[in-house]
């Protein structure tokens, strides 16, 4: 087994989530008070200098978007920011952040109450995923047993300092895991995506300057407080520091969760952390990061799983969905899947969108169909992929191509011969 290394689950299983007691016992809520005896601009520095990068999906620098939400100027004199946790995990293949609001929800509590002090945000939203019923449990006993410590609510800690924080919840939409659309849903509009810019750190909820981050990503913040940037960069790699958590499923002997360094191998999280392939049989493809996201093969296995070195191979780490394929599964079958979820999930708002999903869902039945002109077809699917890339309003448009270039890049061989046929790894 490999090592794990935890952060973000450093209480999972070790606590009871609902007793604030058992999180203190552990160190909880220290670094909100050391963060609070700083300067709120030391905070920021901090988190920049530590170089955290969002786990939602996007990779961008933790420390920016705080800079730049701490430092945007309001037309009123009296000016407003806000935090926002986006907890709304849609991606499939995708459950690290329910397993941190379930184990340990006081830890991302924590980190949204510095990280609001750290940008002067006094009103706070945390956005989960309806269905997340636990999730939304804990959360709110969190809240409120926070508000009863004096960690939450005015002058916190004697700080001077005050954060309210709400809890909304989504209503099943894939879209508003996108941080735009996920604000015009707590607004209370339709999930509709954004045109950008303006982004939310200058103009987001209610036009007012906000910070928006994923629930990882916030659960990394009081363990940065505590150590330190220079300590939280010997984890991981140069470029993508810390720790990272992988959530592995599919043809595997044993999925599941886990935390570990930024840089771990593919093949160490499919052999060593998930137990091998499932049956013993051989190791086709996985798909990294979710429908959003890009299949890789064997050739790859060796490949660093951080931001950097996935992209320098055209991939993605996306959310950290890991979704193991073996020899038997249909590449074309999966990208149907892919497809169709994306056909479903779109809005409709912008034409590039809701055309294209249903012309690239045609495009492949065509392709499951075809005797012939296969690769004309595989063709066609790519350039219209691309095309939405360009022109789609918001990432839901803009993924399928992932997807598809990948498994062209990768598979072509076997999307221009293959037959349909049920697969047999089970």
């Amino acid at each position: 087994m490999i090592t794990e290394y935890n952060i973000a689950l450093r209480n999972v299983g070790k606590i009871n989530p609902a007793s604030i007691q058992d999180y203190m016992d552990r160190g909880g809520y220290e670094a909100l008070k050391k963060a609070l005896q700083s300067p709120s601009e030391k905070v920021v520095h901090d988190i920049t200098k530590s170089g955290l990068r969002g786990r939602g999906g996007a990779g961008f620098s933790t420390g920016l978007k705080k800079k730049y939400t701490s430092q945007a100027s309001c037309v009123l004199l009296e000016c407003m920011r806000y935090i926002v946790c986006n907890a709304d995990e849609g991606e499939p293949g995708t459950f690290k952040d329910r397993i941190i609001m379930e184990g340990d929800p006081h830890l991302l509590v924590e980190g949204m109450v510095i990280a609001a002090y750290g940008v002067g945000a006094e009103r706070g939203y945390i956005y989960i995923r309806g269905e997340y019923h636990q999730s939304i449990t804990m959360i709110r006993n969190a809240l409120a047993h926070a508000h009863v410590h004096g960690f939450l609510g005015n002058n916190i800690l004697g700080s001077g300092f005050s954060l309210d924080i709400e809890i909304k919840l989504g209503a099943g939409s894939y879209l508003c895991g996108e941080e735009l659309t996920l604000l015009e849903s707590l607004e209370g509009k339709r999930g509709y995506p954004r045109i950008k810019p303006p982004f939310p750190a200058e103009s987001g909820l209610f036009g007012k300057p906000t910070l928006i981050n994923n629930v990882e990503t916030l659960s990394h913040i009081p363990t940065i407080m505590i150590n330190g940037a220079r300590w939280y960069r010997q984890l991981g790699t140069e470029t993508s520091p810390g720790t990272k958590i992988f959530t592995i499923s599919g043809d595997v002997k044993n999925p599941g969760y886990a935390e570990v360094e930024m840089g771990v191998s593919l093949s160490d999280l499919i052999y060593r952390v998930a137990g091998g392939m499932k049956d013993e049989r051989p190791f086709k493809a996985a798909l990294l990061g979710g429908a959003a996201g890009t299949f890789v093969p064997e050739s790859l296995l060796d490949v660093s799983m951080d931001f950097d070195a996935l992209k320098e191979k055209g991939a993605v780490l996306g959310s950290g969905a890991v979704i193991v394929m073996c020899n038997d599964q249909s590449i074309l079958m999966m990208l149907d899947s892919i497809l169709r979820f994306f056909e479903h999930e779109s809005c409709g708002k912008c034409v590039p969108c809701r055309v294209g999903t249903k012309q690239l869902v045609d495009l492949l039945e065509k392709l499951k169909g075809a005797d012939d002109k296969r690769s004309d077809h595989i063709d066609a699917l790519v350039y219209q992929s691309e095309l939405m890339a360009k022109t789609a309003l918001c990432p839901l448009g803009q993924s399928p191509v992932l997807a598809i270039n990948s498994a062209v890049r990768y598979f072509r061989d076997e999307l221009e011969t293959t037959q349909i046929s049920q697969s047999r790894c089970r």
